[in-house]
């Protein structure tokens, strides 16, 4: 008799999830961004044993051109074990990968080989729309019951932009997630606490503000998002908003501590409209509500103005920019992506309202152009990014793209592609891999990072 097993990938908690094997291979979502050629899903070797470690073994071409990949994800993950709508027999085998410009989402099969994955189905943007009404599909994450997708725009690509299921075999697009949306109408990341019933969104803009570059109007406007919107995780009901101030503006990526006890975790704000500076936000329960407090701010750099872009040259100065950030598994430790000055920060948040600086490493950068030992060409352009994290927190990695058109308006001269690796100390401090420097083919941009049997910003968890 067969025995039927869950995912030897799954893990009931965050602690036994750190226990896993080190991963031996990463997928990187890649992009053209002329749409001359069709985008790619890359695989790095990642394994410091083999023959073509820090080399793309392999590449998946989509079907089309301009799809734009932009973030992604596994179709299955450890939260198929939380008690509330388990799917303990789920497998952690498919890439959902969505086209953010095209609203193309592509099905990949990492399995029998993870070396060779390959294309089984592409759900084509009119069937999302008519099913789910949403386009630009920008943030996957798996749930206990499914696939969820944060899309940024409506069937017309306007606001509402909000939240749709998939079901995580089928793929069949289940439908709009939410019931009763309240006062939310902007869009970017979703995430949740599954212990305490919650769900969270955080806000970008429509479609018409970011896809041709970020308008100036809009920015010194205010018009991009400035809010966190807090949800009852299975009424699917809105019921409570926070706003940071119309001065932040661009509220992307969600944290939330990977222990399932706690009830708080960690927000970025790309940009102050009063200075420049970069923020990290903390949300937290405040007795029946939810609360913000600011807890890091990361100043922007004078400069002179013959070495920045026309966008900045009236400030004088660079802005850090801080488009990324992930937290570790053990969430003592968070990592900030500083796009603009070249800064990649480590901070023991073991408090998360006292966090410390116990890290930091610089790559690229407007002004900076810094290098890396394994570079072979000097100066780099693009800075750290899209940034991932291994499940043991020892391994740190990031590529140097943001969007295609935001990328030409900060780095008029183009980026050129590459993803590098940091070891990180167990009581903090990180240093390159002087061995990991993938410099990525002029034709593509890299862009989000998945490794091989989950990592920090794929899976959630139901017991401590």
């Amino acid at each position: 008799m067969v025995t039927w097993k869950p995912d030897p990938s799954f893990y009931p908690s965050p602690r036994m999830a750190m226990k896993a094997a080190p991963e031996t291979l990463a997928y990187v979502a890649a992009f053209d961004p002329t749409r001359a050629v069709p985008d790619e899903l890359a695989v790095v070797d990642v394994d410091p044993k083999s023959t073509s470690y820090s080399q793309i073994v392999t590449s998946v071409a989509m079907p089309n051109v301009g799809d734009e990949l932009h973030h992604f994800g596994w179709n299955a993950c450890s939260s198929c074990l939380c008690p509330n709508a388990p799917h303990p027999h789920g497998e952690r085998r498919y890439l959902v990968v969505p086209g953010l410009k095209s609203s193309r989402i592509h099905i990949i099969d990492t399995k029998p080989d993870g070396r060779k994955p390959t294309i089984v189905k592409v759900i084509e943007p009119g069937e999302v729309a008519e099913r789910a009404g949403y386009t630009r599909p920008h943030t996957i994450h798996c749930g206990p019951e499914g696939i969820y997708v944060a899309a940024l725009g409506n069937a017309e690509g306007k606001a509402p932009g909000g939240v749709f299921l998939m079901d995580h075999e089928s793929f069949e697009v289940r439908g709009q997630w939410e019931m009763d949306r309240g006062p939310q109408q902007l869009s970017y990341d979703v995430w949740w606490h599954l212990g305490h019933d919650t769900l969270v969104t955080s806000e970008w803009g429509t479609p018409d503000t970011f896809e041709n570059g970020l308008i100036p109007e809009v920015l010194l406007g205010s018009k991009y998002g400035h809010r966190l919107h807090f949800w009852d995780l299975h009424k699917r009901k809105h019921l409570q908003t926070i706003d940071l101030g119309e001065k932040y503006q661009l509220v992307f990526e969600l944290r939330p501590a990977h222990n399932p006890t706690k009830a708080y975790g960690f927000v970025n704000c790309v940009l102050s409209l009063e200075d420049l500076s970069s923020s990290i936000w903390v949300w937290h329960r405040d007795g029946e509500k939810w609360a913000m407090t600011k807890v890091i701010d990361i100043p922007a750099e004078p400069a002179d103005p013959e070495l920045l872009p026309p966008m900045l040259k009236g400030f004088k100065a660079v802005p850090p920019f801080v488009t990324d950030i992930d937290l570790s598994m053990d969430d003592r430790f968070l990592y900030v992506s500083c796009w603009g000055t070249g800064d990649l920060h480590q901070y023991d948040v073991s408090d998360p309202f006292e966090p410390k600086l116990t890290g930091k490493v610089r790559i690229g950068g407007v002004v900076s152009r810094a290098s890396h030992p394994g570079a072979k060409n000097g100066a780099l352009n693009g800075g750290p990014q899209m940034v991932e994290i291994s499940r043991d927190g020892r391994r740190v990695y990031f590529t140097n793209s943001l969007y295609g058109a935001i990328d030409d308006q900060v780095y008029p001269d183009g980026v050129s592609g590459w993803m590098v690796k940091l070891d990180a100390k167990p009581d903090g401090g990180i240093a390159f891999d002087e061995k990991f420097f993938v410099e990525w083919p002029k034709s593509h941009r890299p862009h989000q990072v998945r490794l091989q049997g989950g990592d920090c910003s794929s899976d959630s968890y139901c017991y401590p």
